[in-house]
């Protein structure tokens, strides 16, 4: 199954439950880009890559940017929109390794966040990713990236992953490791009518690590202001 597939007949149902407090989240990064000098300079365009439910994308608009919104999934879409208001943000449905397409915006910032860079079918499609970002981006703009960390394998009932519960619904991971990729597994069991139902679809990620992904902003021309690991996710702030 594509990682579109597995969103749109699966994990697009409960993305927004999972991820949590969507208010605590967003302000959580509105705090980091504040924290890190990430606020409009000159075009004021931003642009968000796998936007999701728009953590991200609403934050930024309410930094002041100018914000194009991108993801694959209508539902997720949808999600974003109802909390647009009146905020400069631009929704779009398009695949995020098309972004060469939204060159004539010079955006000053884009952002790559959640686990959306491993979405990405191969190493190569990362390190495309990340030049286009630099061919398009104006001059000292930033890249956001932040990606779980799978380069180091779990072993065992260590793969097995509780991802969130409560009392109608339990998620849980399962991860199979081979050299490029991790098989994610996505299981829910949910009550319904007084009965549990099991839901169950996988994926692949891409494995990156850290070094693989600074490599590629160097390449490209960044210059690395940030990189961090935390609690296996990696955060990467890159500036021309």
């Amino acid at each position: 199954m594509t990682v579109k597939e597995h969103y749109d007949n699966h994990l697009g149902n409960f993305y927004s439950w999972y991820t949590g407090d969507f208010d605590k989240n967003m302000e959580d990064f509105r705090t980091f880009c504040t924290e890190n000098e990430i606020i409009p300079k000159n075009s004021k365009y931003a642009i968000d890559l796998g936007a999701g439910n728009g953590i991200q994308s609403i934050a930024l608009a309410k930094q002041g940017f100018k914000v194009v919104a991108i993801d694959f999934n209508v539902q997720l879409i949808a999600e974003l929109n109802s909390r647009v208001g009146n905020l400069p943000i631009e929704i779009l449905n398009d695949d995020i390794r098309s972004i060469n397409k939204y060159a004539a915006l010079q955006p000053e910032l884009i952002v790559c966040c959640g686990d959306t860079l491993t979405h990405l079918e191969s190493l190569a499609e990362v390190q495309k990713l990340i030049m286009d970002c630099s061919d398009i981006l104006n001059a000292r703009g930033k890249v956001v990236f932040t990606f779980r960390d799978y380069s180091a394998e779990l072993e065992d009932t260590h793969r097995f992953i509780p991802v969130k519960s409560d009392s109608n619904r339990i998620m849980t991971c399962f991860l199979e490791y081979s050299s490029d990729k991790v098989r994610v597994t996505d299981l829910i069991h949910e009550l319904e009518n007084d009965t549990w139902t099991q839901k169950i679809s996988s994926y692949y990620k891409t494995r990156i690590s850290k070094d693989q992904a600074i490599g590629y902003l160097k390449d490209s021309g960044f210059h690395v202001v940030l990189a961090k690991a935390e609690n296996r996710i990696i955060t990467i702030i890159g500036q021309k």
